[in-house]
């Protein structure tokens, strides 16, 4: 058996052909979902980048691993101390380690554990292929290499083989010559020129005035990236250069397709397509960036086409990225591995059984601190550091009317915060209990200075916002924030 992981950056679901986008971002992608299942409500338990993937690979939540954030201490996964024998667990109990043991060879071509310094990330990988551009790829950049490997090795038998892609993450970089294919095509509806104004208003890292982060720079070897919406026709340009990125990609990945079956192995070939996390698209007044642990930064794309398995089917049932692990554990008639934290959805591969979970916990360390939940209709925000955005602590939405969070009902709703903060501390109570460490590494993040892109921008931000006319939020900021003016 042959499987292909394409491991897309950035990926919003909703900005997919296949998931019900008007633009055609998707074909080659889309051409999987027809003969695949579709997930439609697939969460990464911890964003964004560096905390998804080693939820994803090591089968456990950041609260378990301590990898919840991008930098101090909360970007180190745990040590076993002691208790470890001549190898690690992550040696025997990764995804791809375990894939090793049922007889596959496991390759990955991605720059991912350079750009973070995840060494972890290779554990389990017989073969690595570093990309050399630390997240700054583009396709072209990729897929030849792909390209190679495919056709040195595709007719063997039994490989895993991770491939990662990076366009639809900023900074928006498909080529200049690629043009654009959805010029004149129609915008999201909800973000009106009203709503833009009052993002405008809105304060914090990537928002309309700030799509650099804390200022409105602008890279020129990154035309597509504006450091500023002024008006909806940046908003177009935004926008287009996102779906672009996903339409460039989505190119190469046909190309992907074409060497597989130039090498005869395409048809029986199990593909999985997911990402690490999505995009704040204006969700928030935040652009370009994967921020909170919101709806839009965590809800990913998830296809999967397996040989034998359902096809053209969609799953509305509530799964964790890290739940993929035990779904190839029982695919494959095996055990899952004693650490994993996930559950099995094969059944939905393979007979179309309904076996959601009743509710997730998401969680975002390194722009703001927040845990959500996510359970019906219903997704409930807890935040305890606000990365400078001026959240209140409490944020509720009811997805099914409103997808882009712009009405908290959290004051209107009280019994239904209850219950969420009930499953948040069920779920808390139950990691606490489930491993051997006494600290939450969220707390971490925030007794050692706040989320790594917040700390230490505060005081040059104040004076941002006193020269764009913002002023009346500094004194609040610095309630919040005493300690960034010590």
């Amino acid at each position: 058996m042959r499987i292909l992981f394409l491991d897309l950056d950035t990926l919003r679901p909703d900005h997919l052909s296949c998931y019900g986008y008007c633009r055609n971002t998707s074909p080659n992608i889309d051409s999987i979902a027809e003969r695949g299942v579709r997930f439609n409500n697939y969460y990464c338990s911890d964003a964004p980048c560096l905390p998804s993937r080693t939820a994803l690979m090591t089968g456990r939540f950041g609260i378990h691993t301590g990898v919840v954030g991008h930098g101090g201490t909360a970007a180190d996964i745990r040590l076993e101390g002691s208790p470890r024998g001549f190898r690690d667990k992550l040696a025997h109990q990764s995804i791809p380690a375990f894939l090793r043991s049922v007889g596959f060879k496991t390759v990955s071509i991605s720059p991912f554990a350079e750009r973070h310094s995840a060494w972890h990330f290779y554990a389990g990988f017989s073969e690595m292929h570093n990309t050399g551009k630390g997240g700054g790829e583009s396709a072209e950049d990729v897929t030849p290499t792909v390209l190679r490997w495919i056709e040195q090795n595709a007719k063997q038998d039994n490989w895993f083989l991770h491939v990662n892609y990076w366009d639809p993450h900023t900074p928006y970089r498909a080529p200049m010559d690629f043009g654009n294919p959805f010029e004149g095509e129609p915008l999201p509806e909800w973000i009106t020129a009203d709503v833009l104004k009052k993002h405008r208003e809105i304060v914090g890292p990537h928002t309309a005035r700030e799509v650099s982060m804390y200022t409105n720079r602008e890279n020129p070897r990154f035309p597509r990236h504006l450091g500023e919406i002024k008006d909806m026709r940046d908003l177009r340009r935004f926008i287009d250069g996102y779906d672009c990125g996903i339409r460039y990609m989505d190119e190469h990945i046909g190309q992907i397709f074409a060497g597989l079956e130039k090498q005869k192995v395409l048809d029986d070939l199990a593909i999985i397509i997911s990402g690490d996390h999505a995009e704040n698209m204006g969700e928030f007044g935040i652009y370009g960036e994967h921020a909170t642990a919101d709806h839009p930064t965590c809800h990913i794309s998830m296809i999967i086409r397996w040989p034998g398995g359902r096809e053209g089917d969609v799953d509305d049932g509530l799964h964790y990225n890290l739940d993929l692990g035990p779904t190839l554990a029982e695919l494959f008639g095996k055990q899952p591995m004693p650490i994993w934290d996930g559950q099995s959805y094969a059944p939905v591969l393979m007979e179309g059984e309904d076996c959601g979970r009743d509710f997730l916990v998401l969680s975002q360390c390194a722009h703001v601190c927040q845990r959500s939940v996510r359970f019906g209709p219903w997704l409930y925000i807890r935040t305890y550091h606000d990365g400078y955005h001026l959240f209140p602590d409490e944020m509720l939405f009811n997805l099914n009317e409103d997808p882009y969070e712009q009405h908290n009902l959290s004051e209107s709703n009280p019994d239904i915060c209850k219950d969420a903060v009930y499953y948040l501390n069920q779920w808390h109570d139950d990691m606490m209990k489930s491993m051997p460490y006494d600290v939450d590494p969220l707390w971490t993040v925030i007794k050692e200075g706040g989320p790594f892109h917040a700390k230490g921008h505060l005081r040059a931000y104040c004076e941002r916002l006193k020269q764009t006319g913002r002023s009346w939020a500094i004194p609040e900021l610095k309630r919040r924030h005493p300690r960034e003016f010590e």
